[in-house]
């Protein structure tokens, strides 16, 4: 295998080879250092010969620092590589750090967390946990967040054109938990009626639940 085929973990491999030798030869100026700060050679005076121990053994413990960092790193990187033990990953948190580079997309990263969550007409508890850390993660508020879930509810349950029941469900969960009045939510409801949002309709829902920027 080339260089250019080489894959991530043989990469891993290979710093994890030059983290361990960092530890073994900062351990050993350590070792050396300490000797000779409890017993002086002659090459110079024994004062001059403790300072010199005193800075190799600062020496040896930086390098088995920094291998110890690096390992440290690399096992949290390894664990972000590895895939999830569920088949349906509701969030992306490798994503995070992006949407963090650019706030005006929280509420449309949300969302479609939301939306995935949604896939299945169903939200378990777990994927409740995990969407309202997120939501918090993002600093986005409660009642926010609520109004993001309650577009989400509804753009999945129109995506087959047929609203059900269960869909429905959630959708009035979700509206309950964004604090809509009933006026707000009787409109939402007519325009669910025949499972299709037209462009009036998306007007409606952006006055009443907030614009999600794309």
């Amino acid at each position: 295998m080339t260089e250019a085929e080489s894959t991530p973990d043989d990469t891993f491999d290979e710093k994890d080879v030059n983290d361990w030798l960092e530890l073994f030869w900062g351990s050993l100026l350590v070792v050396i250092g300490l000797n000779q700060l409890m017993h002086p050679g002659v090459l110079f005076s024994p004062i001059t010969m403790q300072w010199l121990a005193s800075g190799i053994i600062a020496l040896g413990l930086a390098w088995m620092g920094h291998g110890l960092k690096d390992m440290a790193v690399k096992e949290m990187l390894a664990g972000r590589m590895s895939p999830a033990p569920s088949s349906k990953r509701i969030i992306d948190y490798g994503l995070i750090r992006d949407v963090l580079l650019h706030p005006d997309q929280y509420s449309k990263f949300l969302l479609e967390a939301y939306e995935r969550a949604y896939e299945d007409g169903v939200l378990t508890q777990e994927e409740h946990e995990e969407l309202t850390t997120l939501s918090v993660a993002l600093d986005i508020p409660p009642r926010q967040a609520a109004r993001i879930a309650t577009r989400a509810a509804i753009n999945s349950a129109v995506d087959d054109g047929k609203v059900t029941e269960a869909e429905l469900a959630l959708i009035e969960g979700a509206m309950e938990a964004a604090g809509l009045n009933e006026e707000e939510r009787e409109k939402i409801r007519d325009a669910l009626e025949d499972g299709i949002i037209d462009d009036e309709e998306k007007v409606m829902l952006d006055d009443v639940l907030g614009k999600v920027k794309n």
